[in-house]
């Protein structure tokens, strides 16, 4: 119960970070094939699903809730060193990927897979480097709607390994208005703020909606390319980690490399891998 808290803390930190996808993670630990059953078979083994997806699901919501406030002082403060942990989670996943394709003849077709991923994520983060326009939230029909369409392409990007939700909300626009919503609605609740927590609801309501309609969607097609084709889908997981880091550094932005943040850089690297590692047991 507890290390399934702790994977879901890890989850939900990776969802609102650019550049990192919350779905490598859940490979990375391990648990991707068995959440996404959990998800698609939600009603007809309603209680073995629940008992494993609740503990994940209540660390993803604490992670992000307080991720909210302390992630942004830690990426403007311990960039390299940060950045190098979730490098060190991602990558810490690999070994076991690589031991799901181990003994099957490799084809071509594997080969381009996980070149093809690799080339999408990478391209994702050449082209999300700045955000756009910054979302209206203000509350009307048309934002409502808008806010539940957002949350559902949000949902699906973070399910699928290699692809950054919180990178596709930063190139709609959502990112840090959803974030300043997610902290103000916090702080109202603090408060016992009553308007704020009703201006926070109006966003936060139809945006969640979205999310989980775009996760229970997304996880079923998951499944589908697992059950016909799980060779070709476990080598474009593997494009996908390895490109993964790539995008982190192509996203972020590093202060100058001084030997204190090199070796301290390497130690949150070699402490990202071995959590993985210990995680994913």
């Amino acid at each position: 119960m507890i290390k399934s808290f702790l994977k879901g803390v890890v989850i939900g930190i990776a969802n609102i970070i650019p550049g990192v996808s919350g779905g490598t993670m859940m490979v990375s630990m391990g648990i991707y094939d068995k959440l996404i059953h959990c998800i698609t078979h939600l009603f007809s083994e309603f209680k073995k699903s629940v008992l494993f997806l609740l503990p994940i699901v209540v660390g993803m919501a604490a992670a992000i809730a307080g991720s909210s406030f302390g992630i942004t002082w830690l990426f403007e403060n311990y960039p390299i060193q940060t950045n190098l942990l979730f490098v060190g989670l991602i990558l810490g996943g690999l070994p076991a990927i690589c031991s799901k394709v181990k003994g099957n003849k490799i084809k071509a077709g594997h080969i381009a897979a996980g070149l093809l991923f690799f080339v999408l994520v990478t391209a994702f983060a050449a082209i999300g480097e700045t955000e756009g326009n910054a979302a209206d939230l203000s509350f009307t029909v048309l934002n409502v709607l808008k806010l539940f369409l957002v949350g559902i392409v949000a949902s699906a990007t973070m399910v699928i390994p290699g692809v950054s939700g919180s990178m596709m909300l930063m190139l709609l626009g959502f990112y840090h208005p959803i974030l300043e919503t997610i902290k103000g609605f916090i702080s109202a609740l603090a408060a016992f703020d009553g308007p704020g927590i009703l201006s926070g609801a109006g966003v936060l309501i139809p945006f969640g909606i979205g999310v989980v309609a775009g996760i229970f969607g997304i996880a079923k097609l998951v499944e589908i390319i697992f059950e016909k084709c799980p060779l070709y889908a476990y080598w474009a997981i593997i494009g996908l980690i390895v490109s993964s880091p790539i995008a982190i550094f192509m996203m972020g932005t590093f202060p100058p490399l001084t030997p204190v943040s090199a070796v301290t850089g390497l130690v949150s690297l070699a402490a990202g891998f071995g959590i993985a590692m210990k995680l994913g047991e």
